[in-house]
């Protein structure tokens, strides 16, 4: 999903950028906006979530199923000069992954189906900040990319319930945080600026609470598990 979302989107920006390019100038709309010092907006969205594992022995891999989850947001946007921005979008992000474990996992011991499948339910409170790095503006339309780092509250974490999966308690832990890259095109209308962009975001810690148990099928083998995900984000501003 994410390597079909940033070719749309580049796809997108190169369709939109020779369109503009190769025709005649046009009245740019709110001409002076990027003029401000400060500039505030709102976002809505989708996410994709997913987890990176990194294993000890070669078994067969976690298969993660994916949801399709919901964002929102606030925008602060302060302008730096004519092509940087530092920004900070604070956002409500709610998904959920689905953990399918293999058989191999539980050689030697007795399972039935619901010990193969774990739910991890997650609500990010995100907190990103951001550089975003602007061409110059042709007509009214703006390409970019954005960079930067963030952190996160998991509200939906169990890191602290002394049961583990041993109970049926799939734990992760409540603060992450990230790296994140994406692409966006601003698009100056006639009363605000409306920006669609897609963004990746990767885990720089390790976010699994191990399982009493040393040899717990379920976390015993997982050296590391990190999210990673895709943002497609509208704003408006």
């Amino acid at each position: 999903m994410k390597n079909i979302f940033f070719v749309l989107s580049f796809l997108f920006i190169t369709h939109c950028a020779s369109a503009q390019l190769f025709s005649k100038e046009r009245i740019k709309n709110i001409e002076n906006f990027d003029k401000q010092r400060w500039s505030w907006g709102y976002y809505l969205g989708f996410s994709s979530f997913d987890f990176n594992f990194d294993y000890k022995q070669n078994l067969k891999d976690i298969q993660v199923e994916k949801t399709t989850g919901f964002n929102v947001g606030l925008i602060g946007n302060l302008r730096i000069n004519n092509h940087l921005d530092l920004r900070f979008e604070p956002g409500l992000y709610i998904t959920k992954r689905t953990l399918n474990y293999n058989p191999d996992y539980f050689a030697g011991q007795a399972f039935n189906d619901g010990d193969l499948i774990r739910e991890a339910r997650s609500t990010y409170i995100h907190l990103p900040l951001l550089l975003k790095i602007s061409t110059k503006r042709l007509n009214n339309f703006k390409p970019f990319i954005v960079g930067g780092f963030s952190t996160a509250l998991n509200l939906s974490s169990n890191q602290d319930n002394p049961n583990d999966n041993s109970a049926g308690e799939f734990r992760v832990i409540k603060n992450n945080l990230y790296y994140e890259l994406g692409i966006g095109v601003d698009f100056y209308l006639y009363w605000f600026k409306f920006t669609p962009s897609i963004r990746g975001v990767f885990s720089l810690n390790d976010e699994l609470v191990r399982d009493e148990d040393p040899n717990s099928p379920w976390t015993g083998n997982v050296h590391s598990m990190k999210t990673r995900g895709v943002f497609l984000n509208f704003t408006f501003q």
